[in-house]
């Protein structure tokens, strides 16, 4: 796909971004510009975590996430109902793989709803949508 299209798909859906390295770049801009970039962190923190095969690094991983992004006063925290924080509390001495997921859906949707509508209606986005038309208009039309 062209990056003018893969920049229009991004409006598409959330997961379209997130699974675009320059769409993740963007939107993790746009939320630092809001001061929300903990959530793509974590999302990708979640991500990362679920793909761990050893043991150790399960338990290592899941404590690096708890105490980045979960735990009161984190210095990532994010906005999460208390019983999906306490679950994960009660649970964090012996993570599993699944151990993040209420919290990592929680937190998808907080974007999908929230952060990702604002984002294509952002600067940001728009720029990037007109570079690449401007881009391409240029390599289809060399003789203008």
């Amino acid at each position: 796909r062209s990056n003018a299209g893969e920049t229009m798909a991004w409006s598409e859906s959330v997961d379209t971004v997130l699974a675009s390295k320059e769409g993740l770049a963007a939107f993790r801009a746009f939320l630092k510009s809001e001061f929300s970039e903990e959530n793509v962190e974590f999302w990708l923190a979640c991500e990362d975590f679920k793909k761990t095969k050893s043991s150790t690094k399960i338990a290592s991983k899941a404590r690096k996430i708890y105490s980045d992004f979960i735990q009161a006063d984190a210095p990532k925290e994010v906005n999460i109902d208390f019983h999906t924080k306490n679950d994960i509390s009660e649970n964090i001495s012996e993570p599993t793989l699944s151990c993040f997921d209420a919290a990592q859906r929680s937190i998808y949707s907080l974007m999908a709803k929230d952060s990702f509508p604002r984002f294509l209606r952002s600067e940001v986005y728009k720029e990037l949508v007109k570079k690449h038309q401007d881009r391409n208009q240029k390599r289809w039309l060399p003789f203008l």
